[in-house]
Formats: C-alpha cells, sequence, structure tokens
C-alpha cells in the first residue's frame, strides 16, 4: 500500500515543518517528509493524490468526544461517531466514559475496543470513569482500564463532589502516567439551571448556573493537582475565571492542561434568546467577556486544546421544552472551519491552530500520533483552508443532527481524511 500526496503545504507542528512539498506513505507509515520530495518523485505503483493549493497536516484528534455506544445507540454509535469523525478530518478521536454499562470496569473498555476494530473508521481511544457507576463514591476499575486501552480517567458530566475521592484517583493515576479529565462543575450551585446565570437567563425565564459553579471547581481541583504533583486536564472551558485561575497555576508550575470548544469560543449565551435547545450545552454557552477570554487564552496558550465535547441527542429528545431537553451538541462536523475563523481572525496561526487539534492533544494523552515525521502512524487530513462551506446539518455522517450552527458560512473543506495510510473519507 503506497500513497504519495504531492504539492501540498505540509504542515506539522510537532516537528516544525511548513513548507510546500510531498508526503509519501508506504504500509500505513510516513515515509518521507517534503526534505526528501526529490527522493520520492520516482516512487513507482503509488496511488497519487494531487494536494497543490490545499493543506496536508497530522489526522486531527478530538480528546473530548461522546459515541454514547454502548446502550445510547439512538443518538450515535461507535461506527456513525467515528463516519463523523473522519468526515470533519479528525483520524483519532477519545470517548468519553458516560456510556449504558458506564465505562468503569474493563469488560466496557474491551467491549468499545473490539467494537471500534470492527466498525469504527478512525481510532478510538477510550476513557474510563474515575468513580464506580460516576457516583463519586468509591474509584472505578482504574488499574485494569489502563490495561484495557483507557488512556485517562474522567466522571465527565458528573463531576466528583468528593474532594477526597477526586485526591485519591490522583494519587492512584500516577502510577500508570495517564491524567485525570474533570469537568468541572459545583453541582451545589448549578442546581437545575439550564443556562448561564445573567441578563438573558432573567429575560428568558429559564434556571441560571453561574460561572461560579465552574471557577469554584477549577479552583479545587487546581489545589489538588498541585498537591499529588498529578497530570490534570480541564475539559470545556467556559469561563473567563477558569482562564485566570489556569493561567496563575500553570505559571506556579502546576501540571495542568486545558481545553476549549468551538462553540465556547464562538457563541454567547445570546444564542439561547428563542429557547433554542440546539444551543444548550453544559457548560452553558457564557458571556461575550467570557468568549473573549477564551480567545485570549487560546491565543496566549493557556488553553492548550480545541476539542469538540461532540454529544449527539436525537432529534426527539431536542425538541422538547427547553427545561427538559438535553445537553449537548455535535461538534465533529463543524469543528474545523469555526476553528479556522480564528485564523481568519487573526487570533491563531494556522500551525498554532494546527498543533492545538494534533500534536498538543496527541502528547496530553501519550496517543504516539500527531505528526507527520518518518516512521508515524499515516494519519493524515487533506483540506482547503479557503473553500466556502455553508454547515448542512442534514448532510451529517453522525447520527444526530443537534448543532446550533446549520446554515452558518464559513471557510475550510475537508478533502481527504487518511487513517493508517488508508483513505477512510473522500470529499
Amino acid at each position: 500500500m503506497k500513497l504519495l500526496i504531492k504539492g501540498g503545504r505540509v504542515i506539522d507542528p510537532a516537528s516544525g515543518k511548513d513548507k510546500k512539498g510531498n508526503v509519501y506513505i508506504e504500509d500505513g507509515k510516513v515515509k518521507s517528509h517534503p526534505a526528501d520530495t526529490k527522493k520520492i518523485e520516482g516512487e513507482k505503483g503509488a496511488q497519487v493524490i494531487d494536494a497543490r493549493g490545499k493543506i496536508v497536516a497530522p489526522g486531527l484528534i478530538d480528546i473530548h468526544v461522546h459515541l454514547r455506544e454502548p446502550g445510547f445507540e439512538h443518538k450515535e454509535t461507535i461506527r456513525t461517531g467515528c463516519e463523523s469523525a473522519a468526515a470533519g478530518g479528525f483520524t483519532s478521536i477519545v470517548c468519553m466514559p458516560n456510556t449504558n454499562p458506564i465505562n468503569d470496569n474493563a469488560s466496557v473498555t474491551e467491549y468499545i475496543m473490539l467494537k471500534a476494530r470492527t466498525e469504527g473508521i478512525v481510532n478510538v481511544f477510550p476513557i474510563g470513569a474515575i468513580t464506580k457507576g460516576e457516583k463519586g463514591e468509591t474509584l472505578a476499575q482504574i488499574g485494569e482500564m489502563y490495561e484495557a486501552g483507557c488512556v485517562g480517567i474522567s466522571d465527565d458530566g458528573m463531576p466528583v463532589m468528593n474532594s477526597k475521592v477526586m485526591r485519591h484517583a490522583m494519587e492512584y493515576v500516577k502510577a500508570f502516567g495517564i491524567p485525570v479529565l474533570t469537568h468541572a462543575e459545583d453541582k451545589n450551585l448549578s442546581g437545575h439551571g439550564v443556562m448561564n446565570e445573567g441578563d438573558t437567563s432573567t429575560l428568558l425565564g429559564l434556571g441560571g448556573i453561574p460561572s461560579a459553579s465552574e471557577d469554584v471547581m477549577v479552583s479545587r481541583d487546581i489545589t489538588l493537582a498541585e498537591l499529588t504533583g498529578t497530570h490534570l486536564h480541564i475539559c470545556h472551558v467556559s469561563t473567563a475565571g477558569s482562564v485566570r485561575l489556569i493561567r496563575a497555576a500553570k505559571k506556579r508550575g502546576v501540571n495542568v492542561t486545558a481545553e476549549a470548544a468551538p462553540h465556547h469560543f464562538t457563541l454567547t449565551d445570546r444564542a439561547v434568546a428563542e429557547y433554542d435547545t440546539n444551543a444548550k450545552m453544559n457548560p452553558p454557552l457564557r458571556r461575550e467577556e467570557d468568549r473573549l477570554a477564551l480567545i485570549e487564552g487560546l491565543k496566549d496558550g493557556t488553553i492548550d486544546v480545541i476539542a469538540t465535547d461532540h454529544a449527539p441527542h436525537s432529534e426527539d429528545e431536542k425538541k422538547v421544552e427547553f427545561d427538559l431537553a438535553p445537553f449537548g451538541i455535535v461538534g465533529l462536523e463543524t469543528s474545523l472551519p469555526l476553528s479556522l475563523k480564528l485564523v481568519e481572525d487573526g487570533i491563531l496561526t494556522l500551525p498554532g491552530m494546527i498543533e492545538k487539534m494534533t500534536s498538543i492533544p496527541s502528547r496530553i494523552l501519550n496517543l504516539g500520533r500527531g505528526t507527520l515525521e518518518a516512521g508515524a502512524p499515516a494519519d493524515v487530513v487533506i483540506f482547503d483552508a479557503d473553500a466556502p462551506v455553508k454547515i448542512d446539518r442534514t448532510k451529517f455522517r453522525s447520527k444526530s443532527k443537534n448543532t446550533p450552527f446549520n446554515g452558518w458560512d464559513l471557510k475550510g473543506r475537508v478533502l481527504y481524511t487518511i487513517v493508517g495510510g488508508k483513505v477512510v473519507y473522500s470529499a
């Protein structure tokens, strides 16, 4: 199996490369990079992809995805989630444990890994639960899940409210060298809130979730990470206060990383103005001041990663009163064009944006991917950064269509997604 990608702008932040050239792939591995252009021009029998005028980069990596299987196959399956990822340019996705049954033991982990191998078209890496049943009381079978393939632990969606339990989890994972991923929310403060607490929630008469509910838990988890020395990764940061806390912690040398989702750095709580349940997510869309703080955090490196928090729900589940609708939106197929808007607006460079979606997430979870260096797995995305794209939910590969971005005009079209040297998506 030979594949020659010719004439593209090859951007590989992990190796510092950004130049026009070719990428040659053989037997599922990258065999050369732009510096070897002359060497590979004569390769015989290779499938050739003309990438002139296009971007060639390591396959995108999303470290926050909900695949819903097992248990919620009416929302998404491992197969449809992988197809959605490939259409969005992602070659590796990391799936959260809030399935049914919850991924809190090796048997569920092994099931996910088997389904990913037999039905998935991209790389799937599972996250195990911190506590049994995500109840926040007793640690899950972390060692067994690690042996079965889990790359981190998280009770995503159900924050560990007991600080002692969280401390024990942080101490326990040090033996395995994997991070703790935290959904930072004080449930006592957020209560039954359904959107950001502020002027818009008051105007709409909807229960509010204050920014403090996130800030308090970010502060606690940073304190515990400082105490234990464990790598803490903070999921879907949404508030200005969290950005300040993370920035200060990094300056102190705390081993903390963080991610932001495109919907949080693109939209504000005003998107809920017409009771649109597709704009209901947790953490909720915040104020403009928070959105700008996220953008500044992405720009100065306080926020390390762009991750989608892809959270599919069926049409019937979302077509109810706002209070009753589930939290979450799909994001795999809109992430690249929404992130490219940061480049268009001069907030990030193109290599900087790609780095936050490839090599940095790979490094955080020790995935061994996110580069085009010779010998690396041949996971590649080819996209046209300037091609106009209209978001059309009816064309999503995901089983669910819950997005607030339907009809948006953006730029950035995925042309090819290549996993292990095999083309798994072609526009």
